[in-house]
């Protein structure tokens, strides 16, 4: 199988717009950042959740804690044998009982990974309330997940790939489609 890219739908003026506007929005829907922790799906949920906190430092003058989470002993499509090879790394958690956690991703597809983030939550504690923050929105979901905060809704096809490639992976920041070619 090939892939094709099909086109930019962000460059990396529209990604940093998308999250500044993100930024916002989470500081407005919470009254603030008081009890807020960013959370960041690995691997560039992570890199997102430290741009945001980045920005709403600079916008309301005061920090808000970062973390990250690894859910693939949570996900449903990780055998048995995988799991229980995978180690749940805790020494990089922050305290999320009774906060308002806001869970960070590059892409909403099917709400599965969203899923997996969410039991690996509750097993490190009881937050008051989750939020969802993506990047991009590309459907097709097959589970009732909705994200809070979306920086951009792209309807996609299932045979497109939505490419997140930002400076810290991939060496420049910018979302493409990519089409298979069989």
């Amino acid at each position: 199988m090939t892939l094709i890219e099909k086109n930019q739908i962000l460059d990396e003026k529209a990604l940093n717009r998308a999250l500044t506007r993100i930024a916002h929005e989470i500081i407005e829907k919470n009254k603030g950042i008081d009890n807020t922790v960013l959370i960041g799906i690995k691997t560039r949920g992570v890199y997102l959740a430290r741009r945001l906190a980045k920005r709403i430092e600079d916008i309301e003058g005061q920090s808000v804690s970062v973390s990250e989470i690894d859910v693939t002993m949570y996900r449903d499509d990780v055998d048995q044998e995988q799991k229980q090879e995978f180690n749940l790394d805790t020494s990089n958690s922050i305290d999320i009982v009774d906060k308002n956690v806001v869970l960070v991703d590059d892409v909403l597809f099917t709400g599965r990974t969203v899923r997996a983030a969410l039991d690996a939550l509750v097993d490190i504690g009881r937050p008051q309330r989750i939020q969802l923050a993506v990047l991009v929105d590309r459907g097709h979901r097959e589970l009732p997940v909705r994200a809070d905060y979306v920086g951009k809704n792209v309807p996609t096809s299932k045979t497109e790939i939505v490419s997140v490639m930002l400076e810290e992976t991939d060496g420049q920041d910018q979302v493409i489609i990519l089409q298979k070619q069989l």
